[in-house]
């Protein structure tokens, strides 16, 4: 099985590829078209702001090629962080339009007046409530905690497609899934034994 992180200079590959490596599965660490075609499975990651994930993945040409991937071939995709955001149509962070993968808009937390001790971006640990327990999540105990740092998150036009959700001054989805497409808006490679196990299931079960 090949899997490949997707590297368009905006998000912790190397975290990544090492916490895949611990866990027994390398990754091909790339950006170059021909050999993201060849993955088995896709990681999405992304650190920075919306617009600019999109403007560095278009200048490195992947664009149409990860949509054949994901789209067409139907491959197993994570996205992480920004990663996940990048699915979406689009997000209030900017203009850019979103791949479209997921029926989803991201948006800037709202934090009521009488919650301003509540600090944007959400950062820190912070425990996570699944919806549903069959991939990414599978074999988890209720209420794994995991390490955010975002000021934006999905909001979904379909339900079903959260399969977790996190309180921080209400309830937002923090992990995704639309069949192959699927993503965590908190970060696995800094989530020390849960992010280990979520990212064992991806390589794994899913």
């Amino acid at each position: 099985m090949r899997i490949v992180i997707v590297d368009y200079g905006m998000g912790n590959v190397g975290s990544i590829a090492n916490m895949l490596k611990w866990i027994g599965h390398p990754a091909e660490v790339t950006s170059d078209p021909r050999r993201i075609a060849q993955a088995d499975k896709l990681i999405l990651p992304g650190v920075g702001s919306f617009d600019s994930g999109m403007r560095r993945l278009t200048e490195l040409g992947l664009v149409a090629s990860l949509g054949e991937m994901v789209l067409i071939r139907k491959t197993p995709t994570l996205g992480i962080c920004l990663g996940l955001q990048l699915m979406a149509r689009g997000s209030e962070e900017g203009e850019a339009l979103g791949f479209g993968w997921l029926d989803a808009q991201a948006v800037r937390f709202r934090v009521a007046s009488d919650q301003a001790k509540l600090k944007i971006p959400h950062m820190g640990w912070n425990t996570v409530e699944i919806n549903h327990c069959d991939t990414l999540f599978r074999d988890f105990k209720p209420e794994p905690r995991f390490y955010f740092v975002h000021s934006y998150h999905l909001v979904c036009d379909r339900p079903d497609d959260v399969l977790a959700t996190t309180e921080y001054g209400y309830s937002f989805a923090s992990a995704v899934q639309r069949e192959n497409i699927m993503g965590t808006q908190f970060h696995p490679e800094k989530s020390h034994q849960f992010g280990m196990k979520l990212l064992k299931n991806f390589a794994e079960t899913v």
